[in-house]
């Protein structure tokens, strides 16, 4: 893994750091395939509970690094859907269908492509400096990499389209009050406030955290009774774990339980 991406683990909790803070941590091919990695990882390492993805310096990300957009202009339509498809489309798709728990913490500007990959993530924690926009029509171009699918799902059609059409920026509080945001934390206090929660999801039961976004995830398209019916399918999962069995011994004991994820 290159210095584009800091990947450390502590407490149950991963954190990958965007760190281009001279390119406001646009992303590069390389950038992309350090972070899918860093991801795939957290996706098998069992000490990992948490994910939390953040940047450095003053921006979150802005998404694809512009210099390169000349260069994508001269191939090939077909060309150009294939790379897409195999590079930062992957990032969202791999976010989206990870069990475990992401929490964006956003330091500081996302834009176009870097603020789509936030929305991907479960939950979103700003800066209180922090500023978003989509500005892919300023650029001439659609949202690549999810925007036009996961931004209506938070914010509604008509809001979407206004932040699509307008390319107006947005302040931190106001994308809390809209639900873009779950919650602005002070500049100075944001990793501390995302780390505080994120340890709390840690410390529950991983397998009932994990399956609550999977069912949620295969179910919210769907009409209630198969909704109801996935999570028949994987109630037994969490019933028959040790994990619940160590739930009810410790509630019954007045402790707190000590979770295994199994």
């Amino acid at each position: 893994m290159s210095e584009l991406i800091k990947f450390e683990i502590d407490q149950g909790v991963a954190t990958i750091t965007l760190n281009r803070p001279d390119k406001l941590n646009a992303f590069t091919d390389q950038m992309l395939e350090d972070w899918l990695v860093a991801l795939e990882q957290c996706r098998t390492n069992d000490d990992v509970r948490v994910i939390v993805i953040t940047g450095t310096g003053r921006s979150f990300t802005t998404g694809g690094d512009v210099e390169s957009f000349s260069s994508s202009a001269s191939q090939t339509p077909a060309n150009i859907k294939r790379r897409i498809n195999e590079g930062a489309q992957r990032l969202p798709r791999k976010i989206t269908e990870m069990d475990k728990p992401v929490i964006a913490a956003l330091n500081g500007f996302a834009t176009g492509g870097g603020l789509d990959i936030a929305l991907a993530c479960d939950i979103r924690f700003a800066a209180e400096s922090a500023r978003f926009a989509e500005t892919y029509v300023r650029m001439g171009l659609i949202p690549g990499v999810g925007g036009a699918y996961l931004l209506p799902r938070i914010v509604g059609t008509s809001k979407a389209l206004e932040m699509f059409w307008s390319c107006d920026w947005m302040e931190a509080r106001d994308a809390e009050r809209i639900g873009l945001v779950n919650k602005v934390f002070p500049d100075a206090e944001l990793m501390e406030g995302t780390y505080a929660f994120a340890r709390r999801v840690a410390a529950g039961a991983p397998l009932a955290v994990q399956l609550i976004k999977r069912v949620m995830r295969f179910g919210i398209d769907k009409d209630l009774a198969t909704a109801h019916e996935i999570v028949a399918s994987n109630l037994p999962i969490v019933r028959t774990s040790e994990d619940h069995k160590e739930a009810v011994a410790a509630f019954k004991e007045k402790r707190q339980p000590q979770f295994k994820g199994r």
